[in-house]
């Protein structure tokens, strides 16, 4: 049984459909890494770490799915099982960072990317990764590009969870609030986000189509 780890409560509504155990880990590597456990302990025989993710690499776009052929974690690299790979779409995009903070500005990925040779960054792949070394289980990543490596992240992106990976609309409102003149970066980061989230969908759809490969 595949359980799949999201950061967001959006995005395992998205994973849902795919008919699987899916639990979101509210946007940090400790409740990614507790997401996972319960998975296990659940039952799950592979897990997949899926979402969103920030680009490294300023060839992908917002909206490209990534399938990494490994995830690097404090100078280590923890390959993902090729055989749960293929089954959803392949290895395509390199390899993935596991971050403990999101990178924020454009100067920051392409720091991050020079020194890691990663392509994306996301907050959850490296506990998913380090559960299923502990467990000795497959496990694969799937994610989309949201903020493009040239892309900085306004303030308001950074207040937007709360404890449970879902979106707070206060603590947005009293961001912009604050420094309105991030209006246009977040209106922009919107949009992107909303071209991951279609991706994700997309690729759901495509999955679902396939009998329930996963």
């Amino acid at each position: 049984m595949l359980g799949i780890i999201t950061g967001l409560t959006a995005e395992a509504a998205i994973a849902a459909k795919l008919g699987v155990p899916v639990r979101a880990g509210g946007g940090t590597p400790w409740g990614a890494e507790q997401a996972a456990e319960a998975l296990v302990a659940q039952g799950a025989t592979a897990l997949l770490s899926f979402g969103l993710a920030g680009g490294l690499n300023p060839e992908f776009k917002a909206g490209d799915i990534i399938v990494p052929m490994a995830v690097v974690e404090a100078g280590r690299i923890r390959p993902t099982n090729a055989a749960l790979s293929v089954k959803i779409g392949g290895w395509f995009g390199g390899m993935l960072y596991a971050g403990d903070e999101i990178a924020v500005s454009a100067a920051d990925k392409h720091a991050l990317g020079h020194a890691t040779l990663c392509s994306a960054i996301d907050l959850e792949s490296g506990a998913v990764a380090r559960v299923a070394e502990r467990h000795n289980l497959p496990f694969a990543v799937l994610r989309a590009i949201c903020d493009p490596a040239w892309r900085d992240l306004p303030p308001a992106a950074l207040a937007a969870l709360n404890a449970k990976g879902a979106i707070a609309a206060s603590r947005i409102a009293l961001s912009i609030l604050a420094n309105p003149l991030q209006i246009p970066a977040l209106i922009a980061l919107g949009r992107d986000a909303g071209r991951a989230r279609q991706a994700l969908i997309r690729r759901v759809f495509e999955l679902n189509n396939l009998g329930g490969v996963l």
